[in-house]
């Protein structure tokens, strides 16, 4: 598992107070972690801030899980 997936799935355990301990990095983020498209919004925001990078919205367009999130990211980095 990379880094940033290792990041991204701890970021949003604790941003979302779940356990993030039995998380892939296949898993679909909105079902481990119970969120809407409003909280995924909320999640970009502290992805940005943690990771130092600007994602537009547009290219997250289907992206669902912690290992698509981190291409993206690892991708604008």
């Amino acid at each position: 598992m990379s880094d940033t997936v290792q990041r991204l799935i701890a970021l949003s355990g604790k941003k979302f107070k779940v356990d993030s301990s039995a998380f892939t990095p296949e898993s679909d983020f909105f079902l481990v972690l119970g969120i809407d498209s409003v909280q995924s919004l909320e999640l970009l925001s502290e992805i940005e801030l943690e990771f130092d990078v600007e994602i537009p919205d547009y290219e997250l367009t289907g992206v669902k899980t912690f290992v698509g999130l981190a291409q993206v990211i690892d991708d604008r980095r």
